[in-house]
């Protein structure tokens, strides 16, 4: 059995560092070997490499030019590479904002996603507020941010939670101060419970 789990949400939610701390866990539960798949890793600095080309300006990351030519490429690649390491008896996690796929529910469609039937699928929406977002994108100084943080009041106009359809079958984790025990049962509806209705894990110590 192959797993393939998405770690979806905005800009500062904590995607990445929940994956690296999950994957060992995932690969000791499971009796299988994971691989960890961040689109910014991927694709970042053929992107800014592209954007510099484009506009001059290589962390030009959010801008209209990016979202509507460089965006969808890229997400499809990012699933594309998964698909080939489910192929290969490799199970994937995979680290990106997708919140298209999400509202358009794409992530459920395992003929758009390429993936056989006996791959488990699980998506994982991180969040936490938008003060903790922001705090946590100025505090990590990355250049890719520049755009967001110059054009925040646009940006946060994207910035959404997941509701009605949107959020059925949903693993929603808030990821504003998580404790040990969140991240355990986190790790517990990955593995053992079967796809249902999204449920909110219970947020860690204010």
């Amino acid at each position: 059995m192959t797993y393939l789990v998405f770690l979806c949400g905005h800009a500062g939610t904590g995607k990445t560092t929940i994956a690296k701390r999950l994957i060992g866990p995932l690969m000791r539960a499971t009796g299988g070997a994971f691989c960890l798949l961040d689109k910014d890793t991927l694709y970042g600095h053929y992107s800014a490499a592209a954007m510099q080309a484009l506009t001059g300006d290589a962390n030009d990351r959010d801008s209209p030019l990016f979202l509507q030519h460089l965006r969808d490429p890229e997400y499809r690649g990012l699933i594309d590479t998964a698909r080939e390491n489910l192929e290969l008896g490799i199970s994937a996690v995979v680290i990106g904002p997708l919140s298209r796929e999400i509202r358009d529910r794409r992530l459920f469609d395992r003929q758009w996603l390429g993936v056989a039937d006996d791959v488990v699928i699980r998506i994982v929406w991180v969040l936490t507020s938008e003060e903790t977002a922001h705090a946590r994108i100025v505090a990590r100084a990355n250049p890719n941010d520049a755009y967001k943080l110059s054009h925040w009041d646009e940006y946060r106009q994207r910035r959404f939670v997941p509701s009605g359809v949107a959020r059925e079958g949903l693993i929603m984790f808030d990821n504003t101060a998580p404790s040990t025990a969140d991240f355990d049962a986190l790790l517990r509806e990955i593995v053992q419970t079967p796809s249902r209705p999204a449920t909110m894990m219970p947020p860690g110590p204010a």
